[in-house]
């Protein structure tokens, strides 16, 4: 499963990425905001330090605007991937943006059938938001699930990337299910790593090294 990272934040980028754990970027307007940066500045900046996939998300939510907005982000870089929200402007914009070569991601996906759309007008990325999900009463990992098997069952090459992930629980789920990209946010990723018995395990280590009077 590919790791994105869900931020703007170029610090953050900078340090994840170094440590080799980084498939690419997932930026919105609400992480534009927070990084508080001009959004082509800073998307050109993570797209020069990231090798992989960024998504910039356009603003508008009609398609005339939706298609002007999304020619604009992908001029900043070759690893640009625009972002788009799932209506039906939103599909209807994907469908062009994907004729005309460019790589595209279907944000605030609640559904399998919404999945199901987005695959079908060929969208690289189709994003559902586990957390949100989750956050109605229903198992958002049952939704990943269900698009898992669909696309599946069709040959569809749209890549499942869960969003709105706010556990270590949820990347394993996840993972189990079958996603093919997760994007966490820094915080989240960190956790990944941390276990206590490791951090046990390495003390009780050291504690010993330090009785041999050695050093390496």
């Amino acid at each position: 499963m590919k790791f994105f990272i869900d931020t703007a934040d170029v610090d953050d980028i900078r340090y994840w990425n170094e440590t080799g754990l980084l498939d690419g970027v997932t930026t919105n307007p609400s992480l534009i905001l927070k990084s508080g940066r001009d959004i082509k500045e800073v998307l050109a900046e993570i797209c020069e330090m990231v090798e992989g996939d960024v998504s910039g998300e356009v603003a508008a939510t009609d398609y005339d605007t939706m298609l002007t907005e999304g020619r604009k982000l992908a001029e900043i870089a070759d690893n640009i991937v625009i972002k788009l929200p799932t209506t039906m402007d939103g599909v209807r914009a994907c469908k062009v943006l994907t004729d005309d070569g460019f790589k595209t991601n279907m944000t605030l996906c609640f559904s399998a059938t919404q999945a199901l759309m987005c695959a079908k007008v060929g969208a690289t990325y189709v994003s559902p938001f586990i957390g949100r999900v989750d956050d109605m009463g229903v198992d958002g990992m049952e939704l990943i699930e269900d698009i898992r098997t669909i696309f599946d069952n069709y040959g569809y090459e749209t890549e499942i990337l869960a969003a709105s992930i706010r556990t270590m629980n949820h990347v394993k789920d996840c993972a189990i299910a079958g996603a093919d990209v997760a994007t966490i946010p820094p915080s989240t990723i960190e956790k990944l790593i941390r276990h206590p018995l490791t951090d046990k395990g390495l003390e009780a280590f050291l504690a010993d090294w330090e009785k041999t009077g050695q050093t390496i």
